[in-house]
């Protein structure tokens, strides 16, 4: 199956409709703040900063607009635009509903926009597939073997760290903080348009094992999520490294308290496993079965040639 041109475009437009709300939020913010070094250090957790209780975006933010503009590139342009658009719609519908209840009209406003523009292109992706009618357009492939299998092992492990961390936060914190963790009730503090710690988590486990079993099928949609899984894994690797790096808990990892060690590895683990995906995924894909000797369906073949007549 291919994507028609007016899905393309379409799609496309509401990918670049969806990075300019990111990036109006996100000058939004680096105005507040001044500096894009303590933007970035909010992003990864870093939260002594006076502006604190004013801040909209979190990393989610800028992955997601790296995300749209790689969605963009692909409408135009790749085979796996149709999984590209309804990776990046589905993700957005995700993230962003919580938006619904969070306290403030800009966020409720933000919310409900880009969750309009995210079910579009879940819409556009479904109806604007078609079969590839010549030889030249040739249809989305399926990654490698090799690389689709260890990839697919690294989100499920991804995942399944995830799962694990949150079953410890619920053994350790009482249940009405448990639940304001996926609710984003009061006891959890966070910037506006950033989706609750657990919600976050609940999401990332469901993408992480959803590219994890497409790239073990190795399923043709299996390279669009499992780019998108990458990059979500790496940003919030990275986000953990940078804080081990920031307060020197990295050269001190012997010295802390097991949980505090096991969440600078874990967070090793996700910037390297989501840095090997990245490059797992981003190569060719298998070769596309060589066409059959018969025309396709509905195209008359041409007539045989006349016999001439014997000693013409």
């Amino acid at each position: 199956m291919t994507v028609t041109r007016p899905a393309r475009l379409t799609g496309a437009a509401l990918c670049a409709a969806l990075a300019l709300i990111a990036a109006v939020w996100i000058l939004k913010d680096l105005a507040a703040l001044g500096s894009p070094a303590d933007l970035a250090w909010y992003w990864a957790g870093d939260h002594h900063f006076l502006i604190r209780g004013r801040s909209t975006t979190s990393l989610i933010d800028p992955v997601l607009l790296a995300v749209y503009a790689a969605a963009v590139v692909a409408a135009l342009r790749s085979r796996h635009a149709a999984s590209a658009l309804a990776a990046a719609g589905a993700v957005t519908l995700a993230l962003r509903l919580p938006g619904l209840w969070a306290p403030g009209t800009g966020t409720l406003v933000t919310a409900l926009l880009e969750l309009a523009l995210a079910a579009g292109l879940v819409l556009t992706a479904a109806v604007g597939r078609r079969p590839a009618d010549t030889p030249h357009e040739r249809e989305p492939g399926r990654p490698r073997t090799g690389p689709a299998i260890a990839a697919g092992v690294l989100l499920a492990l991804a995942a399944l760290g995830v799962t694990l961390w949150e079953l410890y936060w619920a053994g350790e914190l009482p249940l009405e903080i448990t639940v304001d963790r996926f609710t984003g009730g009061r006891s959890v503090v966070k910037p506006a348009l950033a989706p609750p710690p657990g919600w976050l988590s609940a999401i990332a486990v469901g993408l992480y094992g959803t590219a994890a079993v497409s790239c073990l099928l190795r399923a043709r949609h299996g390279r669009a999520f499992g780019l998108l899984a990458a990059v979500l894994l790496t940003a919030g690797g990275l986000g953990g490294v940078a804080r081990a790096v920031r307060y020197e808990t990295l050269v001190r990892l012997g010295e802390l308290a097991t949980p505090d060690a096991a969440d600078v590895l874990t967070s090793a683990f996700e910037l390297l496993a989501g840095l090997t995906v990245l490059v797992l995924l981003a190569g060719r894909g298998a070769p596309a079965a060589a066409p059959g000797p018969y025309p396709a369906a509905g195209v008359p073949s041409p007539a045989p040639p006349r016999r001439r007549p014997p000693g013409w």
